[in-house]
């Protein structure tokens, strides 16, 4: 079988050549991903469009839920034309009902004004009561990809539900797994879901800030901070190499 690909999701410039130079075969492109993944800025949308490596942005004006009002639409819509302009090949989306629901009336807009570009349906999915039926809404709205835990917190948690969607979407579209996706994990969740394709940050904290940094003395440097690790993309590279 043709070996399982590695999508990285970065928020900087330097998590970005990082995750390209040591193996990873597609970008999430974002900012913020203390916040689980913002929109990046027109200049990272740029730089990443320099790069072999291909690039989706992350299409999410801000943190929390995935209910989101015309303004907010609105936004997402320049945000899109955005990545447009900066000639990445795709975009990641989402949003909901209250109830959870994918808002399919506001995901066929933003689907339609991202039309020529690649588009995949981030783990909004996750939260949806009826993930059969997502599963065909997604489709019908033309995804390429679902990222996915299966809806638990960590993708070798869902990998029973996992394993479900990709049967269930066969050839149609991609289930990609993410979440909780290690050097330690990889391997039994590719081998117990059959996805094609895994998601993850290859992330570790950042250096403990000096207590004398006027910034970490303000607050500008929060304690939960991660960088992406070049070791740990190279490593997660390797082992998927070894599934095809």
């Amino acid at each position: 079988m043709t070996r399982p690909l590695l999508e990285v999701c970065v928020d900087g410039p330097e998590g970005l050549l990082a995750a390209v130079s040591s193996g990873a075969d597609r970008i999430e492109l974002c900012a913020a991903l203390t916040q689980s993944g913002l929109t990046p800025s027109p200049g990272l949308m740029a730089l990443a469009a320099t790069l072999a490596c291909p690039s989706y942005a992350m299409i999410r004006p801000r943190a929390g839920d995935f209910v989101y009002s015309p303004a907010e639409v609105d936004v997402m819509r320049r945000d899109i034309d955005a990545a447009r302009a900066a000639a990445l090949p795709g975009v990641v989306f989402g949003a909901s009902h209250p109830s959870g629901a994918l808002d399919e009336a506001v995901l066929g807009q933003l689907a339609r004004h991202a039309d020529g570009l690649g588009r995949t349906l981030h783990r909004a999915f996750d939260i949806v009561p009826d993930f059969d039926s997502a599963l065909e809404t997604a489709i019908g709205l033309g995804f390429e990809r679902i990222l996915t835990s299966g809806g638990a917190r960590n993708a070798p948690a869902g990998a029973d539900r996992i394993a479900a969607l990709v049967a269930q979407a066969g050839e149609r579209i991609i289930i990609m797994a993410g979440a909780g996706v290690t050097a330690q994990t990889v391997a039994d969740l590719v081998g117990g879901t059959g996805v094609r394709e895994v998601h993850g940050s290859c992330s570790r904290p950042a250096a403990a800030p000096d207590p004398a940094s006027p910034a970490a003395a303000l607050g500008f440097i929060q304690p939960d901070e991660r960088v992406t690790a070049p070791a740990l993309v190279a490593q997660m590279a390797e082992i998927l190499r070894g599934l095809g």
